[in-house]
C-alpha cells in the first residue's frame, strides 16, 4: 500500500465531491428566481441519499465479484470486507475503502445531472423516486458493465477512463427520457425563460472545472504519470471548448455570452472525460475544439425536435460523452497507456467499433429504461407538478421558502413569503412567471 497514492485519491474523493454542490450553483443559476432552491436541493439531497444506498449495496452491485458479465454479487452489502486493506482487483497501492469512497462520489454526481433535463416541472416526491430507481436499474448495472471486474463491456475492450459512458452518456439518455416524458414547462417557445443568476452559475463551473481534475486524474488510481496526463487534458480540452463554443456563438448570434462560455467548458469537460488517460495533449485540444462546436449545435436540437430539455443536459452531457467515447476509439495511444492499446489513428480501427457498441449498449439500455421508471412514478404518485404549482414555483410549492429575500423582512412576515421581486401568500394563485425581475 502506498501512502502517497492514498493521500492523492481521498483528496481526489473530496473534489469529486464538491462537484455536486458546484453543479447545485450551476444549474440554480440557470432557472428563474422561483425555482432556485428547488433545483438546488435536487442535487444536495442526492448527496445524501445516493450515499447512503451506496454504502448499503449500491458499490455491492456495482464493484462486487462478478454474476454473469451483468451484476456484482452481494459480498458488499453494508460495507463488509470493505477495509483498510487494498482490493488488488482494482486498486492494489490504496485502501478498498478508499476505493469505494472515490467511487461514491461518481455514483451520487450522475443522477444529479439528470435533473437539469426536467428542472422547474418536476414533483420533489417523484424525483426522489426516479432518482432511487434509475440508480438501481441503470447506474448500477452500467457501472459494472463498463468497470467492474468482470463486466461484460470490460471483457470486450469497451474504454471508459473516467465515465464518458457510466456518467455522461447514461444521464443525458435519461435526460432525454425525462424532458419528452414530462413535457415542456410553461410558455417554453413562446416567452423568453431567462437564468436568473448567470454569476451562480459561473461559480457553479468553476468548481465544477476544479472538481473534474479529481474526476478524470483520480481515476488512475495512483499518483503519477497517468494522473497528470489525464489532468493536463483535462484541462486542454476545457479551455479548448470553451474558445470554440463562444466563436462560434459570436459568429452564429453576433455576441459571444458568459453563459456561452461556461457551457462550453463544461462540454469539454464532459467531452474528454472517457479518453482523458488514453490519449496526448494534442489529441485533447482536438477534442475540446470538437466538443464546443458539436455540442453546441446539439443543444439547438431540442428547438428543432421540440423537447424541453431545460438546462441542455442532453446536447452537453449526453453528446459530449458520447463523443468522448468514439474520440477515444479515434485517439487512444498506447505510449500514453499501454493497457488500453491504441485507437483508429495509431492503427487500430476495432477499438472505435468498440466504443461504438458501448454507446449503443448504454445509450439504449438507459433511455429505455429511464422511460420506463417514469411511467411507473407517474402511475404511482404523478411525476409533474400542477399548472398552479409550476406558476408559484418549486421553492414555494415543493419546500415553502425561497432563494431571495428583497423584502427585508427575512422571508417571512405574518404568514407572506418572499418570492422574487414581490410577496405572495403561499396559497395564492398570482402567477410570479409573469412579474417578477429575471
Amino acid at each position: 500500500m502506498n501512502t502517497g497514492d492514498t493521500a492523492f485519491i481521498l483528496i481526489c474523493a473530496a473534489m469529486v465531491m464538491f462537484m455536486t454542490p458546484g453543479l447545485a450553483l450551476f444549474y440554480g443559476g440557470m432557472v428563474r428566481t422561483k425555482n432556485v432552491l428547488g433545483t438546488i436541493m435536487q442535487s444536495f439531497i442526492i448527496l445524501g441519499i445516493i450515499n447512503l444506498l451506496w454504502m448499503l449495496f449500491g458499490y455491492s452491485l456495482a464493484f462486487g465479484p462478478d454474476k454473469f458479465g451483468l451484476i456484482g454479487d452481494l459480498s458488499y452489502i453494508g460495507l463488509k470486507g470493505v477495509g483498510m486493506a487494498p482490493n488488488a482487483a482494482y486498486a492494489p497501492t490504496i485502501p478498498h475503502e478508499a476505493f469505494m469512497i472515490f467511487q461514491a462520489m461518481f455514483a451520487i454526481i450522475t443522477p444529479a445531472l439528470i435533473t437539469g433535463a426536467f428542472a422547474e416541472r418536476m414533483k420533489f416526491s417523484s424525483f426522489l423516486a426516479f432518482t432511487i430507481a434509475w440508480f438501481i436499474i441503470v447506474y448500477l448495472p452500467v457501472a459494472h458493465w463498463v468497470w467492474g471486474n468482470g463486466g461484460w463491456l470490460r471483457n470486450l475492450g469497451v474504454l471508459d477512463f473516467a465515465g464518458g459512458l457510466v456518467v455522461h452518456a447514461s444521464s443525458g439518455a435519461a435526460a432525454l427520457a425525462a424532458a419528452i416524458f414530462t413535457g415542456r414547462r410553461r410558455g417554453f417557445g413562446a416567452e423568453p425563460i431567462i437564468p436568473h443568476n448567470i454569476p451562480l452559475t459561473i461559480i457553479g463551473t468553476g468548481i465544477l472545472w476544479f472538481g473534474w481534475f479529481g474526476f478524470n486524474a483520480g481515476s488512475a488510481l495512483a499518483a503519477g504519470g497517468l494522473a497528470t496526463n489525464a489532468f493536463v487534458t483535462t484541462h486542454i480540452a476545457a479551455t479548448a471548448a470553451t474558445v470554440s463554443w463562444v466563436v462560434v456563438e459570436w459568429l452564429k448570434g453576433g455576441k459571444p455570452t458568459t453563459l456561452g462560455a461556461a457551457t462550453g467548458a463544461i462540454a469539454g469537460l464532459a467531452t474528454i472525460t472517457p479518453a482523458a488517460g488514453y490519449v496526448s495533449p494534442t489529441a485533447a485540444i482536438l477534442i475540446g475544439l470538437a466538443a464546443g462546436i458539436v455540442c453546441y449545435y446539439a443543444i439547438s436540437l431540442k428547438f428543432k425536435f421540440g423537447y424541453d430539455d431545460s438546462l441542455d443536459v442532453v446536447g452537453v452531457h449526453g453528446v459530449g460523452g458520447i463523443l468522448g467515447t468514439l474520440s477515444a476509439g479515434l485517439f487512444a495511444s498506447a505510449a500514453i497507456n499501454g493497457a488500453a492499446g491504441n485507437g483508429l489513428f495509431f492503427g487500430n480501427p476495432s477499438l472505435l467499433w468498440k466504443q461504438a457498441l458501448g454507446v449503443f449498449v448504454v445509450v439504449g439500455f438507459s433511455f429505455i429504461a429511464s422511460m420506463v421508471i417514469f411511467k411507473i412514478v407517474d402511475k404511482l404518485i404523478g411525476v409533474r407538478v400542477d399548472e398552479e404549482d409550476e406558476i408559484t414555483g418549486l421553492d414555494l410549492s415543493q419546500h415553502s421558502e425561497v432563494g431571495y429575500d428583497l423584502s427585508g423582512l427575512g422571508g417571512s412576515a405574518g404568514g407572506f413569503v418572499t418570492s422574487g421581486a414581490f410577496d405572495v401568500h403561499p396559497s395564492s394563485q398570482v402567477s410570479t412567471a409573469s412579474t417578477e425581475t429575471p
